[in-house]
C-alpha cells in the first residue's frame, strides 16, 4: 500500500504515489479502462488524483469525475490546473487573468462533479497578466471554498518567490510546485527545490519515468515497441525525442543491475528515486492498464541506500540534464492562444 506525505508547509497529507490522467484519459484510452485504472489506484491506497482542464480539452476532468463518482469525497485529494487554452480558443480562454481563472475553476468543478478541489494549480506562469491579479483571483477562490490550497507548475525559483510573497500578503500560501523531475531531468535541484523548501512548498513531480524512457523498454538499435509513446504521432513522440538518443538509452540500460539489487523493476526504481528527495511529496504516475497501477505502487516506501544513489549518478553520468535555466527556457514567452 501507499505511504502518505505532507504537502508543503500544510496539514494536508497526500499519497506519495499520485494518480495523474494527463496523456491517457479522454484521449488515449477508453473511458471504461480509465475508470478501471482509477479504481485500481483506489484499491492500492492512492487517495490523490491530478488532472487539468486542458487535458483532452476538458474531457480528462470529466472522465476522472465520472470514475470517482460514489467515493467518499472527504477521503480523496483532487488536484486540477488552469492556464492553457480550453474551449473554442477565444481571447480569454487562456492564461491566468482573473476572468479566465474564475471561469475555469467553475468549469473544472462542474466536470469533476465536486464542490471544491483540494489543490488548484497555475499550470504555467502567465507573462501577460500581472501576478497580483492572478494571486488575488486565487485568494478569492480559496475564500469562496472552491479550492482548499494553491500550487504552481513549472515556475522558476524567482517566480515562486514572488508568488509566495503575494500569497502571504493576501492571507493564503502556496504549498506546491509541479515540475518535471526524473533521474534524467534534474533541472529543479539547484534553484527550485531549495527555494521551495525555504518557503514551505513541496514538489509533486511529473514524468518520473522520463516519458517511459527509464522503464528500459527502449533498447538502442532495436525496433520501438508497438504502441509505445515513442511511436505516438499525436504528440508523444515529440515529447520523448530529447531522451531517445542512443547514448541516453545505453546509460539507462546500465541501471538494470541497480534495479535488480533492490528487487525492483526499472519503472519502480525510477519512481522510488524521485521519492528519495525530501522536498518531493509525490510522484505522478499514469496508467493505460489497471495492472500498471499496482506495479507503480510498489515503489512507495522504498529506501535506496546512499551507495546505490551514487551508483545511479555514476551510470548516467553526463547524459543527465541539470541546467536550472531549462525551466525558464521551456516557459511560454507570450500567453498561448
Amino acid at each position: 500500500m501507499v505511504n502518505y506525505r505532507y504537502l508543503g508547509n500544510s496539514g494536508l497529507k497526500i499519497s506519495e504515489i499520485t494518480y495523474g490522467n494527463w496523456l491517457t484519459h479522454g484521449s488515449q484510452v477508453e473511458n471504461d479502462v480509465a475508470t478501471q485504472c482509477v479504481h485500481a489506484a483506489l484499491d492500492a491506497g492512492i487517495t490523490s488524483f491530478d488532472t487539468a482542464d486542458v487535458y483532452a480539452n476538458t474531457k480528462a476532468e470529466q472522465v476522472l469525475g465520472d470514475a470517482l463518482k460514489g467515493q467518499r469525497r472527504e477521503s480523496l485529494e483532487i488536484f486540477t490546473k488552469v492556464y492553457w487554452p480550453t474551449g473554442p480558443g477565444g481571447p480569454n480562454d487562456t492564461g491566468l487573468s482573473r476572468k479566465h481563472v474564475m471561469e475555469s475553476i467553475n468549469g473544472s468543478l462542474q466536470r469533476l462533479g465536486t464542490d471544491y478541489v483540494d489543490l488548484y494549480q497555475a499550470h504555467r506562469y502567465d507573462v501577460e497578466t500581472p501576478l497580483e491579479e492572478t494571486m488575488q483571483a486565487f485568494a478569492d477562490i480559496v475564500r469562496q471554498g472552491k479550492a482548499l490550497y494553491i500550487g504552481v507548475s513549472e515556475w522558476t525559483a524567482d517566480q515562486i518567490r514572488a508568488g509566495a510573497a503575494l500569497a502571504k500578503e493576501l492571507g493564503f500560501q502556496l504549498i506546491s510546485s509541479q515540475p518535471q523531475y526524473s533521474m534524467l531531468w534534474r533541472v529543479i535541484e539547484d534553484e527550485v527545490v531549495p527555494t521551495s523548501a525555504e518557503l514551505g512548498l513541496s514538489q509533486i513531480v511529473w514524468s518520473p519515468l522520463a516519458q517511459g524512457v527509464l522503464s528500459g523498454k527502449y533498447v538502442p538499435g532495436k525496433e520501438l515497441p508497438a504502441g509505445s509513446r515513442a511511436t505516438d504521432t499525436k504528440g508523444g513522440a515529440r515529447m520523448i525525442e530529447r531522451f531517445m538518443r542512443d547514448e541516453v538509452l545505453e546509460r539507462v540500460q546500465g541501471l538494470r543491475p541497480v534495479a535488480d539489487e533492490l528487487g525492483l523493476s526499472m519503472a519502480q526504481l525510477s519512481v522510488a528515486w524521485v521519492l528519495q528527495n525530501d522536498n518531493v511529496a509525490a510522484a505522478l504516475v499514469g496508467a493505460s492498464r489497471p495492472e500498471q497501477v499496482a506495479e507503480n505502487v510498489k515503489a512507495s516506501g522504498v529506501t535506496i541506500p546512499a551507495e546505490l544513489m551514487a551508483k545511479i549518478d555514476e551510470v548516467l553520468g553526463d547524459v543527465v540534464e541539470r541546467d536550472a535555466g531549462k525551466t525558464l527556457e521551456g516557459m511560454p514567452k507570450t500567453r498561448v492562444a
